[in-house]
């Protein structure tokens, strides 16, 4: 039976890669996103921060195929910047579309996987999520809640048969470098190092795994047979960064963070 999936944010990047691959195994893809995209008729325009819409959409979607096997959570942006000097509404903001959003797809979706007792949601986390980068702070904040909602989530739904997992890249080259939202306020008082780090991680996402590869994870974890891990990264790097994380004291993660961004 053809797999029915709700994905958010999959009109570029890792989420358009992953609904094209999930698309050419068989799958029905619907993909919520504010971009039009008038050439795909399962594309629904959804701001994934309006509980109402989100909802309708996905009520929509179960009415037409009748039930929801799989959703994954991908939509979310990023912002960089000294945290001292960051506006408030701009933090808002993106944890309002990075958890907040994901938080409305999972009420909308579970009532209909309860029903069938049985789904999976896939929620798009970051190995900045385990790692606090400098100068991203707000970013990383937002995709260690992430991980703190799939961890408890998973708990919560497995008596109803539903599964909860989270895939963590790390470096991508997508658009979302660009659309990053970036502050450089207070450059001065920091000597220069928020434009520096900044500078230092876009050309470490230039230089990352290309979306389809980490379009390959996703599908694989969301189409996996059996049970899912609550955590996957991607690639054996950040597999091993994240083994890391556990392994070492915390001041040396600290140190070899403010190394890589924090000098």
């Amino acid at each position: 039976m053809n797999k029915v999936v709700i994905l958010t944010g999959g009109s570029s990047g890792i989420g358009r890669a992953t609904t094209q691959l999930l698309r050419s195994q068989g799958c029905t893809v619907y993909e919520f996103s504010r971009r039009p995209a008038p050439e795909d008729p399962f594309h629904m325009c959804v701001d994934v921060t309006d509980g109402a819409a989100v909802k309708a959409a996905t009520d929509a979607v179960f009415e037409r195929e009748g039930r929801i096997d799989i959703l994954i959570n991908n939509a979310g942006f990023g912002i960089s910047g000294a945290m001292e000097f960051t506006d408030p509404a701009d933090a808002h903001r993106l944890m309002e579309v990075n958890l907040f959003g994901m938080d409305n797809a999972i009420r909308a979706a579970l009532p209909h996987m309860r029903q069938a007792r049985s789904g999976r949601i896939v929620n798009i986390s970051s190995v900045a999520g385990v790692f606090a980068i400098p100068f991203q702070a707000w970013y990383s904040i937002s995709k260690a809640a992430v991980r703190a909602l799939t961890m408890a989530l998973y708990n919560e739904v497995a008596p109803f048969g539903i599964q909860v997992t989270s895939v963590m890249p790390g470096d991508i080259r997508t658009g979302f470098t660009a659309a990053r939202k970036k502050s450089v306020e207070g450059d001065d008082v920091y000597g220069g190092r928020i434009s520096a780090s900044v500078a230092k991680m876009e050309r470490d996402e230039q230089n990352g795994m290309r979306p389809e590869d980490a379009a390959k994870t996703i599908a694989r974890v969301a189409l996996k047979k059996g049970r899912v891990k609550p955590f996957y990264a991607i690639g054996l790097s950040y597999k091993f960064l994240v083994l890391l994380d556990s392994l070492l004291p915390c001041r040396a993660v600290r140190w070899l963070l403010f190394q890589l961004y924090g000098k």
